[in-house]
């Protein structure tokens, strides 16, 4: 069952997670940052599939919870290279590729991680579907 609220509240938890990513990028690991960065947007996702009413496995990475959102509903490409991103910089870490990764990582990571958020928050506020 589906609950816009509570569906808004887990929205606005995962962005206050963000929030503190932010506050603490400078004591922290980049590659912690990412980790971290990365199991919020899975979460964020994760609510959407709800929302949606798809089945999604819970341990899914990334880019398959965003496979499954998109089946059907092209709209959601609007977030595609926002994840993509993601895993981009896990990759580079994974690789030792540390110069492939953008001037001011730390801050792109952000971006992208607000952008998912307002993206997701705007599209369950605008939802239809009421509490049922």
């Amino acid at each position: 069952m589906y609950d816009k609220t509570l569906a808004l509240a887990r929205l606005d938890e995962a962005q206050a997670r963000i929030e503190e990513l932010g506050r603490n990028t400078a004591k922290r690991d980049f590659s912690a940052s990412v980790q971290e960065g990365t199991t919020i947007a899975r979460q964020l996702l994760q609510v959407l599939l709800a929302s949606e009413r798809k089945e999604f496995d819970p341990n899914a990475d990334l880019l398959s919870l965003w496979k499954t959102l998109v089946k059907g509903q092209p709209h959601w490409n609007t977030i595609r290279d926002n994840c993509r991103e993601l895993v981009y910089y896990q990759n580079c870490l994974e690789m030792g590729r540390e110069d492939a990764l953008p001037p001011q990582p730390e801050k792109m990571l952000l971006h992208t991680l607000r952008h998912l958020y307002l993206y997701a928050r705007s599209h369950t506020e605008q939802s239809q579907e009421e509490t049922l």
